[in-house]
């Protein structure tokens, strides 16, 4: 995959993350193998539940922007809206 991704993730508990990234298999996998610690490895988050794909970088920034200004029951609804049983979209990449 190219171009440039803005995704959500969350732990089994309902944690959620939101990120960008240029290659979204590799920093996928970087959460699930918690290679980088911080806020995804200090709660378990390893799922992929939710991405889109951008083009332009800015487009992408400019969307994780809003993403993260949503409140909680907003993500979860783009969530629900594409992925109501929240299954791991990256199951089978690796």
């Amino acid at each position: 995959m190219r171009g440039y991704f803005v995704y959500i993730m969350a732990s089994v508990s309902g944690t959620l993350y939101i990120g960008m990234s240029n290659d979204i298999k590799r920093r996928v996998w970087e959460h699930k193998q918690h290679l980088i610690k911080g806020f995804t490895d200090d709660y378990d988050i390893d799922r992929l539940l939710y991405f889109e794909s951008f083009e332009d970088v800015s487009e992408a920034i400019e969307r994780e922007k809003q993403l993260k200004g949503w409140k909680r029951e907003k993500k979860i609804g783009l969530i629900d809206s594409l992925n109501c049983k929240w299954e791991d979209l990256a199951e089978g990449w690796y």
